[in-house]
């Protein structure tokens, strides 16, 4: 149970950390506002969580040769979400192009960042004792 709670909050700092990355790089067309932020990498978190692995076993089932964009079409489909749920007040992105940016930006933020986090936890942990 503890071991499921450390990667889910691995997962949120990881969402946290690449929806940051994306703000930085886009902004103005990608806006974050800080009341909308927690909710908006909340959602981000959870959707990614769910998605992942139903279009991994839809992709690996109809058509192989997708399984590789997995992240990325899981990545985009819990942004559009996260859009969605927050309106106004939270996550919104403008144009195409923004879009196929901030994917592949939060893709590869969480990617690193959830392999990072638990190296500098585990690394911090064994400093401590």
């Amino acid at each position: 149970m503890i071991r499921l709670l450390v990667n889910f909050l691995i997962f949120l700092g990881s969402s946290a950390i690449g929806l940051l990355v994306a703000w930085l790089i886009l902004r103005p067309e990608l806006s974050v506002r800080p009341s909308g932020f927690i909710t908006a990498v909340l959602i981000l978190a959870v959707a990614q969580a769910v998605l992942a692995p139903f279009f991994a076993k839809m992709a690996s089932r109809y058509a192989g040769a997708f399984l590789g964009g997995v992240g990325l079409l899981s990545t985009l489909a819990a942004l559009l979400l996260a859009t969605l749920l927050t309106g106004s007040g939270g996550l919104n992105i403008s144009g195409v192009g923004t879009w196929i940016a901030a994917t592949v930006i939060v893709w590869l933020a969480t990617a690193l960042a959830s392999v990072a986090l638990p190296v500098l936890l585990v690394k911090k942990k064994a400093g401590a004792q």
